[in-house]
C-alpha cells in the first residue's frame, strides 16, 4: 500500500527540502478515451493518438499520448507525490527543459518522481522548480522530464 503524499505544511518548509527528492505519486492509467479527448480539445488528431488500427502497425505498435498530454498531467500527477499548505494559490509559471524520451502507449501506467531543484522569492510570491521524471509501468526510459515551474501566493 502507498504511503500518503509528503506534505510541507508551508513554504519555509518547501524551502528547507531544495535538492531532495519530494517523492513519487501514484499510477495513473492514460487510456484511450483520454487520449481521444486531449485530441479532441486541441485538434490534434494525428493517426498515432487516435486510429488504432493504423498506429498498430505503425513505430510503436499502438496508439500514444500527445506528449503534450502527458506534460498537462504533471499537476495531478504531482500532487500524489506531494502537496504545500500555507499558500492561498499556486499557479502554473512554466516550464523548463521539456523533453519525451519514450512514448505512453495507450493503456500504460505512469507516475511522477518529483526533486525540488530550487525555490525562490519574487515580487509576486515564490517560485519553486521542481524536476518532474514520468515513468511509465515496465519501461526502462521515462516518458517525460520537465522542470515545472509553480508560483505559490501566500
Amino acid at each position: 500500500m502507498r504511503s500518503a503524499p509528503r506534505h510541507f505544511a508551508d513554504i519555509a518548509g518547501l524551502r528547507a527540502a531544495v535538492g531532495e527528492d519530494l517523492g513519487t505519486g501514484e499510477w495513473l492509467v492514460v487510456d484511450q478515451e483520454r487520449i481521444d479527448a486531449f485530441a479532441e480539445a486541441t485538434g490534434d488528431r494525428q493517426w498515432i493518438h487516435v486510429d488504432a488500427e493504423r498506429a498498430g502497425s505503425g513505430p510503436y505498435g499502438a496508439t500514444v499520448a500527445h506528449g503534450y498530454l502527458t506534460v498537462s498531467l504533471l499537476p495531478v500527477l504531482g500532487r500524489t507525490a506531494f502537496t504545500v499548505g500555507g499558500a492561498r494559490m499556486s499557479v502554473n509559471y512554466g516550464l523548463d527543459r521539456v523533453r519525451f524520451p519514450e512514448p505512453v502507449r495507450s493503456g500504460s501506467r505512469i507516475r511522477a518522481r518529483a526533486q525540488l531543484l530550487g525555490v525562490e522569492d519574487v515580487a509576486s510570491g515564490t517560485r519553486a522548480v521542481v524536476r518532474f521524471t514520468v515513468e511509465v509501468e515496465g519501461r526502462d526510459r521515462p516518458a517525460c522530464v520537465a522542470d515545472s515551474i509553480r508560483l505559490l501566493v501566500v
